[in-house]
């Protein structure tokens, strides 16, 4: 480890539908230097909308996935470490078991996954994002848009937050509830954009939508629907890193996934295999928060962040 660093840092995201890791080292100005990132799909909270506990395949696609990060945390000399659980967690009956899973394979480490509440969520995902943003010169207020599986979490500030509200929108969520012909029939998507709608009437009890100088994308969804937009030849996140395509760019990419069936959006090259059948749910919600928001901050430009959740909670550890 070189001078003026200081030790190691490790987060762990636990989503609705990825895992994620974070290994950093910190700079002697409290930022963040990547060792490594990685993402897998292990899809936890299949079929939780519907009963309510943790599929046992799900748990065992996630614990192996977590075990071989706690493996990796050992490797590289990692011993702080913070493990988040979002939205599947936080609504399985069975979650006890999920806790202790991962108790297990960390072991000596003494991690416990924290299951957050959706706005403590939110608020980690701010943090995360809007540094680059800043630095970068892109004036706010920002309302930070954490699209995931089973939630998003919309946030409005610009150095501190000022406003937080998590919904039970997500690609998961709105593909397993509505999107069940492929590719979806208008009255589906009607009925998930309908569900969006009556969710973001939720989040301006909360959260003002009005004079927001930047919506900051975030998640796999959101990264991903870029990367359709740029017509990338493959994923590249050093492209869609702060990418600022104007919304009618976005809406149009929303509208082409929507449009597709299966095989189309699997031969997309940049598109992971694991959001192949949830990535058109995640094009509405997107589709519908953009609708809205501009409709009450016109001005707005849209920004996307790969710098998300994951960096707030390492930030966290600082």
């Amino acid at each position: 480890m070189s001078e003026g660093i200081r030790p190691r840092v490790a987060a762990i995201d636990c989503g609705t539908n990825s895992i994620r890791l974070l290994v950093a080292d910190v700079a002697p100005d409290g930022s963040l230097v990547d060792v490594v990132r990685r993402m897998e799909i292990v899809r936890l909270g299949q079929d939780i909308d519907r009963t309510g506990v943790i599929a046992p395949e799900a748990m065992a696609r996630t614990l192996d996935a977590t075990r071989d990060y706690a493996a990796q945390c050992r490797e590289l000399g990692a011993r702080r470490v913070r493990f988040v659980a979002t939205s599947a967690s936080r609504d399985a009956r069975n979650a006890d078991v999920f806790v202790a899973g991962v108790r297990e394979a960390f072991g000596d480490l003494d991690v416990a996954p924290e299951v957050l509440p959706g706005e403590a969520e939110a608020r980690f995902s701010f943090s995360g994002a809007t540094g680059d943003v800043a630095a970068h010169g892109i004036p706010g207020p920002y309302l930070v848009v954490d699209l995931g599986g089973g939630s998003t979490e919309l946030v409005r500030g610009t150095t501190d937050v000022e406003a937080a509200r998590s919904v039970d929108v997500g690609s998961v969520r709105m593909t397993e509830r509505h999107l069940h012909a492929d590719p979806p029939t208008p009255e589906q998507v009607e009925a998930a954009r309908a569900d969006v709608r009556a969710a973001l009437d939720v989040v301006e009890e909360t959260v003002d939508l009005t004079g927001i100088g930047a919506v900051v994308g975030l998640a796999g969804s959101i990264t991903t629907i870029t990367a359709h937009a740029l017509a990338l030849p493959a994923y590249d996140a050093q492209a869609t890193h702060l990418a600022q395509l104007p919304a009618h760019v976005h809406r149009a990419a929303c509208e082409s996934l929507l449009a597709m069936g299966h095989d189309e959006r699997a031969a997309l090259p940049y598109l992971h295999p694991g959001r192949v059948d949830v990535i058109a749910g995640g094009a509405l919600v997107w589709e519908a928060v953009l609708d809205r928001v501009l409709e009450r901050s016109p001005a707005a430009v849209v920004v996307t962040s790969e710098h998300d959740i994951l960096d707030g909670i390492a930030l966290s550890l600082t």
